[in-house]
């Protein structure tokens, strides 16, 4: 059995499930998600909880057992806390601003990078070099948040670029200079 898909998800407050075949509607507070799962998994309410279960001990199933139950975990999590991503910009001149929906952002290159969020996500800029994503979607947030860095990915040698707020960068050390000064040999 897996650890993660025998869990059972607790329904909070305020936060409706409706369960049609494969096809599960989460509306809470904040908004409302749908997801369709994959045949082998069936989704159960028995009172303020959700259980997953699958049909069969077969690897794909097993596979599919955990990652329904996350997914499903998610769903509930979003629609009444949400989620979010908080991202910064280091480097000299890299900034961010917002026109009315759209991020812009300035990382170094010869133009500013626009970018349009997908309707249900929103993007704030407290400061020029801090974007929070926040959505209600943990996948549409991720995905935001990821194409946002991918814009200007964070370089090993000074650490300049776009990186996660919680994110380690790992330094190398840059070449340094050689005695000779030209091409090869020793003087």
């Amino acid at each position: 059995m897996s650890r993660v898909g025998k869990m059972p998800v607790k329904i909070p407050a305020g936060v409706e499930v409706k369960i049609e075949g494969n096809t599960v509607t989460v509306k809470g507070p904040r908004g409302e998600l749908t997801r369709t799962f994959p045949d082998p998994i069936t989704i159960v309410q028995e009172g303020d909880v959700l259980r997953v279960l699958r049909a069969s001990d077969a690897k794909p199933h097993k596979a599919l057992h955990g990652l329904s139950r996350s997914l499903l975990r998610n769903m509930v999590e979003g629609v009444t806390n949400g989620f979010q991503k908080s991202l910064e910009l280091v480097g000299v001149g890299y900034r961010a601003s917002k026109q009315g929906r759209k991020l812009i952002l300035n990382v170094g290159y010869s133009h500013p990078v626009e970018i349009e969020p997908p309707p249900g996500l929103e993007i704030e800029v407290p400061a020029p070099n801090k974007i929070i994503v926040k959505g209600i979607d943990k996948e549409a947030v991720g995905n935001l948040a990821a194409n946002i860095r991918a814009v200007r990915e964070p370089e090993p040698y000074k650490g300049k670029g776009i990186k996660y707020e919680d994110e380690y960068i790992r330094r190398k050390v840059g070449k340094t200079g050689a005695k000779g000064g030209g091409k090869g040999g020793k003087k």
